[in-house]
């Protein structure tokens, strides 16, 4: 691993809340994502070589709740491992909120999506955390080609 940007195996923020590091094949997305969106993004995380705010994936289901994008760029990039804030859904640090008045959302629905790979259009919900996760500040090459991350 390079010196630095150290990759914990785990940080624990209370609430069956934690920021962990995640095989990139156990995520599973419940939204489309924009194509032209993920180049710009591949771009500037290519530029940078560090990424810095991890994605936030539902603890039990590998559910990605915020960060398609950026998941889909680091796959691209030949990530293995994804910083990720894993989170309980019926936590009550989340919220769920609607970006489209046309597509009714709900909890169970953006699990349903995400277990039938039934996704919905790409910024159809917000998912808000009550407090900012750390940054991970992690360099790229750190995630490209390992394994073996935690899953809890």
């Amino acid at each position: 691993m390079g010196s630095g940007y150290p990759l914990p195996r785990r940080i624990d923020l209370g609430d069956g809340i934690s920021v962990s590091f995640v095989d990139a094949d156990l995520l599973r997305p419940h939204e489309m994502i924009s194509i032209d969106r993920l180049e710009k993004l591949r771009e500037s995380i290519a530029e940078d070589g560090v990424l810095f705010r991890p994605i936030l994936v539902e603890r039990s289901t590998g559910t990605v709740l915020d960060g398609h994008h950026r998941l889909a760029a680091l796959r691209s990039m030949g990530a293995r491992l994804i910083p990720a804030v894993l989170i309980p859904y019926e936590s009550e640090r989340l919220e769920l909120y609607p970006r489209r008045s046309e597509i009714p959302v709900s909890r169970g629905e953006v699990l349903r999506r995400s277990a039938r790979g039934e996704l919905f259009p790409p910024k159809t919900t917000r998912h808000v955390l009550d407090f900012d996760p750390p940054d991970v500040r992690v360099r790229i090459s750190d995630l490209v080609g390992v394994g073996g991350g935690e899953s809890d």
